[in-house]
């Protein structure tokens, strides 16, 4: 088994086994941190973040010196023509007199060249290539970010989410015991003759409909928690999870004022960002480049220096050829400008600016889409307290009335039919009040994803 696979194979039975410990709850912020760390496109952003960063250390060392150096050792003739060539294609380099005739005689040659060159003056373009580089980084960097906190609000409407339908498991569950005393209460007065055999057949028909609303809840939970395993990045499918803070309301609903600092803003920033400085860049190239260069050149040969008079004055021994009897240098400074580049990077200048204003206009879009979700936000967060607040009182009212009904019942004062309404109504504000509890933590956790900062919410939760 591969190293890596072990260490996650490894991870992931401790994570299960703590989930797995008798009394063992998994917090929020555990669930996030854990999320944070196992979560796949994270893992990659933060790599693609990383690469991004070399990216930096390798536009800077552009501004280094390039060193070349070259050694050959070969084997051939050298015979000479006259006649102009042009250096397109590949071509040998024998350097040799221009005789009558052609000859066979071969030898063993050598060529040992050390070349450096210096681009010293770039107009900036090296400059800024390095500030491409960093906007690049920034962006992924900031793309990291943007993407652990819409992966935070995730995995937090994930958690309130099983938490909801967890709490409506349990409402169905007592829904279902209700329905079950209801059942014999009537099984044994229909025995008893007190009441119709057909109460007995509506009661239990009732039961089978809480057990059938009981399947469902579970059903979801299981969906739920299957969905939160998925955002956490491990297979588990059973959550013991933090109830505390869902009986309450937050203390602090936050601020109402959108930030140029939400991560998400900040992301399409640097996007903006990023292509202006490659507008930046092509303009740079309108410009020549002033370079230095020195060369030291040695050459051996295994012909002499009067083959031209004496075809036989050349020797076929090895260490003669490679051996280098002629030395050369050479210092310069030079100018390069391909002055057709001042056609032929405008459209792509241009180009350019076309797309930093797409990206401006995408940042506004998101800008708008934000201050639209901040309006939603405060509104379904005023209608959640509402219904949090009128929650309670409908739970307290129903049960008294089911209460009422199955005391009348069991003392033959009222029909089955009153009782299995008062039961029908006193589940309904069960599962109301279980998700307008939750809707409080929902709609606070919209405006906290619309406002781009999470620790607010992390701390009221």
């Amino acid at each position: 088994m591969p190293r890596i696979s072990f260490l996650y194979l490894i991870s992931f039975l401790f994570f299960t086994g703590l989930l797995e410990a008798k009394g063992q709850i998994l917090t929020l912020k555990d669930a996030v941190n854990t999320a944070l760390s196992n979560y796949g496109t994270i893992k990659a952003k933060n790599n693609y973040a990383e690469a991004s960063k070399s990216i930096i250390q390798q536009a800077k060392r552009e501004y280094l010196p390039n060193l070349t150096l070259i050694a050959q050792q070969d084997y051939g003739t050298v015979n000479g023509q006259n006649g102009p060539l042009y250096g397109l294609g590949l071509g040998t380099a024998s350097s040799g007199p221009a005789l009558e005739r052609q000859n066979w005689n071969a030898a063993f040659g050598s060529l040992y060249l050390a070349n450096i060159n210096w681009d010293f003056f770039t107009f900036g373009r090296i400059k800024q290539r390095i500030a491409v580089a960093d906007a690049v980084y920034k962006r992924d960097n900031n793309d990291l970010e943007q993407e652990k906190f819409q992966h935070e609000i995730r995995v937090t409407a994930a958690y309130l989410n099983l938490l909801a339908a967890q709490r409506l498991t349990k409402s169905q569950e007592k829904n279902l015991s209700r329905a079950l005393t209801f059942k014999n209460t009537a099984v044994v007065r229909a025995k008893n003759g007190l009441i119709a055999g057909v109460d007995s057949s509506f009661a239990s028909a009732e039961v089978s409909n809480a057990k059938i609303a009981l399947t469902k809840a579970k059903d979801v939970e299981q969906e739920q928690a299957n969905r939160l395993g998925v955002l956490l990045g491990v297979t588990a499918t059973s959550f013991i999870l933090d109830t505390a803070a869902i009986t309450r309301i937050p203390s602090d609903m936050l601020a109402d004022t959108l930030k140029s600092s939400h991560p998400i803003l900040k992301f399409y920033q640097n996007r903006i960002d990023v292509s202006q400085q490659q507008v930046n860049y092509f303009k740079r190239l309108y410009y020549p480049t002033f370079s230095f260069f020195g060369v030291t050149q040695g050459r051996g040969s295994g012909f002499s220096s009067n083959y031209l008079l004496d075809q036989t004055a050349f020797s076929r021994s090895y260490v003669d050829g490679i051996n280098p009897t002629r030395v050369n240098y050479l210092l310069g400074v030079g100018m390069t400008w391909n002055i057709s580049t001042l056609l032929k990077n405008r459209p792509q200048v241009k180009a350019q600016q076309f797309t930093t204003q797409g990206l401006q206009n995408e940042y506004e879009l998101v800008d708008q889409q934000l201050h639209a979700q901040l309006a939603l936000a405060e509104a379904k967060l005023k209608n959640a307290l509402n219904n949090y607040n009128e929650a309670p009182i409908q739970v307290k009212a129903a049960s008294d009335a089911y209460l009422q009904r199955s005391v009348l019942y069991k003392n033959g004062l009222t029909t089955i039919v009153d009782l299995t309404q008062a039961l029908f109504t006193l589940n309904r504000a069960e599962t109301d009040r279980d998700i307008a509890y939750t809707n409080v933590w929902q709609a606070l956790l919209l405006k906290s994803a619309a406002l781009g900062n999470y620790e607010l919410f992390l701390n009221e939760f």
